[in-house]
């Protein structure tokens, strides 16, 4: 069997807010797993929120450094639910990229850096 990608950890400074915003802005209310953890099924992948603090631990959470991308049907509306989200940086419009996608980049409350693209133009490389 190939290996599965099944999580991914999205370190965020207060579980509470980061439920908030991805329940806003996924359209979809997730489920706390544990003090500090709450985790939302994009697609048989789970997106994991992670407040250490929260969660018992001792050390200070650092944002991702890199893009997570998320092929949504309903790109419009997803960017309006950012809009009203609260993010850290959202950018201005909708875009049509050099390589065909459709999309939008915003960086969450807590500097995770996000990008959001239309189902149908995803570009896989090939």
């Amino acid at each position: 069997m190939a290996a599965q990608l099944f999580r991914i950890v999205l370190p965020v400074g207060n579980i509470n807010n980061a439920s908030r915003f991805y329940t806003h802005v996924l359209g979809t209310p997730g489920q706390r797993v544990s003090a500090g953890r709450h985790y939302f099924d994009c697609g048989g992948v789970i997106l994991a929120c992670f407040d250490p603090k929260a969660d018992g631990d001792k050390f200070e959470p650092r944002a991702n450094q890199d893009h997570v991308y998320f092929a949504v049907e309903d790109l419009d509306g997803v960017f309006a639910r950012a809009q009203a989200a609260g993010c850290g940086w959202l950018e201005d419009s909708i875009k049509t990229r050099p390589w065909k996608e459709r999309s939008f980049y915003l960086k969450d409350p807590f500097g995770n850096p996000l990008c959001f693209v239309d189902a149908k133009t995803v570009f896989k490389g090939k």
